[in-house]
């Protein structure tokens, strides 16, 4: 072999083992050391497994709208993607949940859980209107253990809102905690028919929730009363209570200001006293009660003549509004209802 030829040959060996000792078989860049690593990408698999379920979690649950025995636990879901303001709680009622989402929210944010997150079972000892009816509500979290320590939200460690099916009849109690996540309280229905139970609740340390479900009460129904705008002046206990809204338009924050009067002297009312720490509590429904919205003063220390609370309507339709304050040691209730653009 001449000389010429071995070292062509030479070079060409050469040259093949530079290349193919430079094509990296992990399909990193071997220059640089971005290779992936085993756990990259065991993560990234378990992000899109979680992306999987997360997926057929929400189609489960758009179609599972329903009434649910009272025994079995009703699942919360938040409003997801809602944007919240001033401590507004909001909930998506079907589901149960707050929206929301530390502990319980300051000004400016919500709070809440996915329907993972927690379980209620609501049990009553009997369900017929008119009579004293014991209801314990048992709390448990996503494995089915139960909640043994709660944060107190407002005075109180659960809030338990109670409503007909026609929004007429309203009631704002606080159950006692016993342990291992069980609440109780004495309640009576007014009549019977469908009612829906609402608990509010700030597991320790965690995010606050929402958990509801429909019950039916034995016993004569009222007659079902249309819910439709109401005027925005009313007498409460001597007092004139006029609400006003910034604005009645969906996905934007609304400003609900309460103004109060003397209604025989017409003077402005200056003197309101604190209500579960606050100077009052709002309370909202869509109409269909699947759209609940919790929400607490701007200025949380005011004593009137006005109250003003932040929040943002989910959806357009119609909306009930309570509005609860305490005057001269007594507690005072409102109740509005408006319609949202």
């Amino acid at each position: 072999m001449s000389k010429k030829m071995a070292f062509l040959t030479l070079t060409t060996l050469l040259a093949f083992g530079f290349f193919t000792g430079c094509d990296d078989p992990k399909g990193g860049d071997s220059s640089s050391g971005n290779q992936r690593s085993p756990q990259d990408k065991a993560g990234r698999e378990a992000q899109l497994d979680g992306q999987g379920e997360h997926g057929a979690h929400e189609a489960e649950e758009a179609s599972a709208h329903g009434i649910q025995d009272v025994q079995e636990p009703h699942e919360a879901r938040g409003n997801h993607g809602t944007q919240e303001a001033h401590g507004t709680h909001t909930a998506n009622a079907s589901h149960g949940a707050h929206t929301g989402h530390g502990a319980h929210a300051e000004h400016g944010a919500g709070h809440g859980v996915s329907s993972d997150d927690y379980k209620a079972a609501f049990q009553f000892n009997a369900l017929n209107a008119g009579s004293d009816t014991e209801l314990t509500i048992k709390i448990t979290n996503k494995d089915g253990q139960p909640v043994q320590q709660f944060d107190v939200n407002h005075e109180k460690l659960m809030h338990l809102i109670i409503v007909n099916h026609d929004l007429s009849y309203f009631e704002h109690i606080h159950p006692d905690y016993l342990e291992n996540g069980v609440f109780t309280v004495n309640t009576t229905f007014p009549a019977g028919g469908k009612y829906k139970l609402f608990a509010d609740f700030v597991p320790q340390g965690a995010h606050g929730a929402t958990l509801s479900e429909w019950v039916t009460v034995a016993g004569e129904e009222q007659a079902h009363a249309p819910i439709k705008p109401t005027n925005l002046v009313q007498q409460v206990d001597g007092k004139r209570v006029e609400l006003s809204l910034s604005n009645t338009l969906s996905n934007e924050e609304a400003v609900l200001a309460f103004e109060f009067q003397d209604a025989a002297t017409k003077q402005g009312i200056d003197n309101l006293e604190p209500y579960l720490g606050a100077i009052g509590h709002v309370v909202i429904l869509s109409a269909d009660a699947e759209e609940y919205i919790h929400v607490h003063p701007v200025d949380e220390d005011g004593t009137g003549p006005k109250a003003e609370f932040a929040t943002i309507f989910p959806n357009s339709g119609i909306y009930k509004i309570w509005g609860q304050f305490q005057h001269k040691n007594e507690v005072f209730t409102t109740a509005f209802v408006v319609e949202i653009q």
